[in-house]
This record gives structure tokens, C-alpha cells and sequence, in this order.
């Protein structure tokens, strides 16, 4: 075989090969957007904002946490992670409609009677508490620190149901602290992945709480 015919053949052997597979890490994106949303809606629940003013928290809950998260989705599916898309995709839906509930019933959007805005706000955190908590027992064959941030998210709604539904600032500051506590959570996983994206070592996860 002649060098004109071995270089042809490179090139065809070259075109057939499928294109290699897009590499990246959603939580690069998602995790830092996340965390600032979190970090607001701590200060919000623990009173360095009034009560009346937590309309305060949506420019970076809409603008960045919401899209930023819904970013963070589209990319893993991009990548084929399931599991990373799933995550990311339910907390924008669960930031993108914190928001517009704020928006809606500081707005009266939704024509919700003042008497019912409490149940209101019970619905949207009844649904969410479920959605939640089935995916935190669903991903407890991820690594424990998964299972300690949805944990902890379960338990901020927890405690802020219950302040809803039994006016409480006490119940309510609680809530506050267990969304700081699921923000150190995120943190701590947004500063591995960045190790990793820059080249230096990946920080422990933990094991998981099941084994398949």
C-alpha cells in the first residue's frame, strides 16, 4: 500500500470513528447559583430582612439560582448524566416557583384571598417536602453528602411549614439555620468540584448510605 493510499486510509478510519463524547461538570455552574439562592432565603428566614420585605431574596433567587440551576440541567443532559440532570432540573423548579409564588401573592396574581395565603404557602411547601423527600431516599446510593443536603433541605421545609401553619419566628429562624447548613453542605461539594476542575484533588463525599 503506497503513503498517498495509508493516508486515505487514515482519513476514512478517521471519519467513521464516532466523535468523542462532550465532557464537563454541571456543578461547576449549578452548585455556586444554588448556594447564592440558599444563603438569600437564610437571611430572609432568619430575620436580617422583615418579614414583610422577603421579596427581597427573588433578584438572586429568579435571576440567578432559577436559571442558573435550569443552566446546570440543560447541560448534564447534554452530558447524558441523568441522575445530575434530575437534581438540578427539580431545584429550578423548586426556586423558579418560590419566586413566583412570592411574586404572585405580593402581586395578587392569583386572586388568593389574604385568609387563605397561609394554606397557600402550605401547598407550596407540602409539594415540594414531597418531591424532596422521595429524592433523598432515591439517591441514597450517592455519596452521603448528597443524602446530608437533601436531608437538610427536608428539614428547612419542615420547620418552615410549621411556622407557617403555627406562626412561629423561632420555627421560622430554625428553618433559616437549616438552609445556611444545607448552603455549608453545597459549598463544601462546589469547592471539590472546583478542585477537580483545576486540576487538583477531589474532596471527599462520604460513602453512601446504601450499596447496590
Amino acid at each position: 500500500m503506497t503513503h498517498v493510499e495509508n493516508v486515505r486510509t487514515s482519513q476514512l478510519l478517521a471519519a467513521a470513528a464516532p466523535p468523542a463524547a462532550p465532557v464537563g461538570d454541571p456543578a461547576m455552574l449549578g452548585l455556586p447559583t444554588f448556594i447564592a439562592g440558599a444563603v438569600a432565603l437564610g437571611l430572609t428566614l432568619t430575620g436580617y430582612v422583615p418579614a414583610a420585605s422577603q421579596g427581597a431574596a427573588i433578584p438572586i433567587i429568579l435571576l440567578a439560582t432559577g436559571i442558573g440551576t435550569m443552566a446546570a440541567t440543560g447541560w448534564a443532559m447534554r452530558l447524558a448524566q441523568s441522575a445530575v440532570a434530575a437534581v438540578f432540573g427539580i431545584f429550578s423548579g423548586f426556586w423558579l416557583s418560590y419566586a413566583f409564588l412570592l411574586l404572585g401573592l405580593g402581586h395578587n396574581w392569583y386572586g388568593v384571598a389574604p385568609t387563605d395565603i397561609t394554606h397557600t404557602v402550605a401547598l407550596f411547601v407540602i409539594s415540594w417536602m414531597v418531591v424532596i423527600g422521595t429524592l433523598t431516599l432515591a439517591t441514597l446510593a450517592l455519596p452521603w453528602a448528597y443524602t446530608l443536603l437533601f436531608s437538610l433541605v427536608e428539614l428547612a421545609l419542615a420547620f418552615v411549614l410549621a411556622g407557617t401553619l403555627h406562626p412561629s419566628t423561632t420555627l421560622t429562624h430554625l428553618g433559616g439555620y437549616a438552609v445556611f447548613a444545607f448552603a455549608a453542605v453545597g459549598l463544601y461539594m462546589f469547592f471539590g468540584a472546583a478542585q477537580t476542575a483545576t486540576g487538583g484533588s477531589a474532596l471527599p463525599l462520604g460513602r453512601p448510605v446504601i450499596k447496590h
